[in-house]
């Protein structure tokens, strides 16, 4: 997760200090604790939030129970770990939409936050749970809004309703009710209008909105990138309008991060989604513990296990494998195997969710290696991908122009993938002697 990069590496050099010594002092607890604290504000955590979770780690970790135990670093590494995932909410908060249909949710922030996006993309996660939910676009002061929720509809084919000619907010989000009614939808998801900054004006009129349609939920969306702006922000619109629960957008990005371990504790509300990129489908439930675990560089298996599920068919992964293991894998099946990678997100990312991943620094494999890998695959024929023996030197002159790279290029893929192929016959022959077909890999 990029928003942690710099504090995950931060907490795991003040830890290495704990965990390499066999015997802790108070002393060696309070030093480490304060570079923790240290890596907390740098990474635009709020101070209060830093003073209070440093103090609830020590009276903890100078216990007789950790300092005298066999591991006292992996236990104050737990202490840590426990109260993380409690000030970052806890227990996950679900989506769960109880009570009547349909359910009513509104988006509210500020310009800029994601709102419209995270319209679409909640959308589109409803709808993968077999839900059928409706649009309704009532930025009336920005008409680019309704035209962006149009094309977000249009994409995952979910059913919209906008007025653009109209200035009446309660009158486009109560007809907008009234026609997804009649289409028998289960949710409603109105994208609000927001403002460049918080003015009284703005939060005058959501709190009108809300009174008059009564929304089942309200969902304050948070630009992650801003830091204690977005503490602040959070704060104001609980206090004047009242929010239900949180998202965090743009958590892909390289801002500090610590908006999102201040936000619970300050506004007392659970983030319940994080926007982790701009594709439609990069819309995530927040797990507390998840996040904790990502933060202290203890990978987050369960949501890199949850992704492959999603975006790889468990038929063509049991192929490739037979592939593999038979040496009869071609580069049509490694242009595909890449094309399942990126769909799982950037390579720093998947690293990030083992652990112990984002050590690995001197990992070769870069997002411009597999573009190019990509566009050397793309240039070729059919068969000569399926039988790169009959390369010869005009057709890689061919493909090295077609891809933009050199011959060079093409040889050290082909030599790369001659080696792969042998590795992993000899790798299925000795499983085969022992027994069974092999290892799984998927």
């Amino acid at each position: 997760m990029g928003a942690f990069n710099s504090l995950s590496e931060k907490l795991q050099k003040a830890f290495a200090k704990l965990t390499g010594k066999g015997r802790l002092t108070e002393e060696d607890v309070t030093a480490a604790l304060k570079e923790v604290q240290i890596a907390l504000l740098e990474a635009d955590v709020n101070y209060k939030v830093v003073k209070d979770f440093t103090k609830k780690v020590k009276e903890q970790a100078i216990g007789k129970d950790v300092l005298e135990s066999l591991t006292p670093g992996q236990q104050v590494i737990k202490i840590v770990n426990a109260e993380l995932v409690e000030l970052l909410g806890g227990k996950i908060e679900k989506l769960e939409f109880s009570g009547k249909k349909p359910y009513i949710i509104f988006l509210v922030g500020l310009q800029g936050s994601g709102k419209t996006t995270t319209a679409g993309k909640l959308a589109y996660m409803i709808k993968g749970r077999n839900k059928k939910p409706f649009l309704i676009g009532a930025d009336i002061y920005r008409p680019a809004a309704m035209d962006q929720l149009e094309v977000l509809a249009k994409k995952i084919d979910v059913n919209i309703h906008y007025d653009k000619n109209s200035k009446n907010v309660k009158q486009i989000v109560t007809d907008g009710i009234k026609i997804a009614k009649s289409n028998n939808s289960d949710i409603i998801i109105v994208d609000t209008a927001g403002r460049q900054h918080l003015d009284e004006s703005m939060m005058d009129e959501l709190i009108d909105l809300k009174e008059s349609i009564k929304p089942d939920e309200v969902i304050l969306v948070v630009d992650g990138m801003t830091g204690q702006d977005a503490v602040n922000i959070g704060k104001e619109f609980n206090e004047k309008v009242g929010v239900d629960s949180l998202a965090v957008t743009k958590m892909d990005g390289d801002a500090r991060g610590g908006a999102v371990i201040s936000l619970r504790y300050i506004t007392g509300k659970q983030i319940k989604l994080i926007g982790m990129g701009e594709k439609i489908d990069q819309l995530e439930l927040f797990y507390p513990d998840r996040i904790a675990s990502r933060i202290l560089g203890m990978g987050d298996i369960l949501s890199l296990i949850e992704k492959a599920q999603d975006k790889i068919d468990e038929k063509s992964a049991l192929e490739l494998q037979k592939k593999l293991m038979e040496s009869t894998f071609t580069l049509e099946d490694f242009l595909e195997q890449i094309k399942q990678m990126k769909s799982l997100g950037s390579i720093e990312d998947l690293l990030a969710m083992i652990p112990g991943g984002n050590k690995l620094k001197n990992v070769q494999v870069n997002e411009k290696d597999l573009s190019k890998t990509e566009a050397i695959i793309l240039s070729m024929t059919k068969e000569e991908r399926n039988k790169p023996t009959i390369l010869n030197a005009s057709r890689k002159k061919r493909i090295s122009a077609g891809s933009g790279t050199e011959v060079q290029d093409i040889n050290r893929l082909l030599k790369q993938f001659d080696s792969t192929k042998t590795m992993m016959k000899q790798f299925g022959n000795m499983s085969k002697k022992r027994k069974g077909f092999g290892p799984k890999f998927f």
